[in-house]
């Protein structure tokens, strides 16, 4: 898992990807947006179907409506 070891949010504190139920996802985000294996991170939770957190700068929510999209 080579990207992950060059993922921004490995360096940071892991609690803001994954915020409490109605939590701001803000600060992880903001990481992500500087991020240069954002795409890799996406495509990992979208090919492993993350149900939790952000993972390359959308949360869940975001996520599945991408996938909907693209279905």
């Amino acid at each position: 898992m080579g990207w992950q070891e060059r993922a921004l949010c490995a360096q940071t504190d892991p609690e803001a990807f994954f915020p409490e139920k109605g939590g701001s996802t803000r600060e992880a985000k903001k990481v992500c947006t500087g991020c240069d294996v954002r795409s890799e991170c996406l495509d990992y939770a979208l090919e492993n179907d993350e149900r939790f957190g952000i993972w390359g700068g959308l949360s869940e929510r975001e996520r599945r409506k991408l996938k909907r999209r693209v279905v």
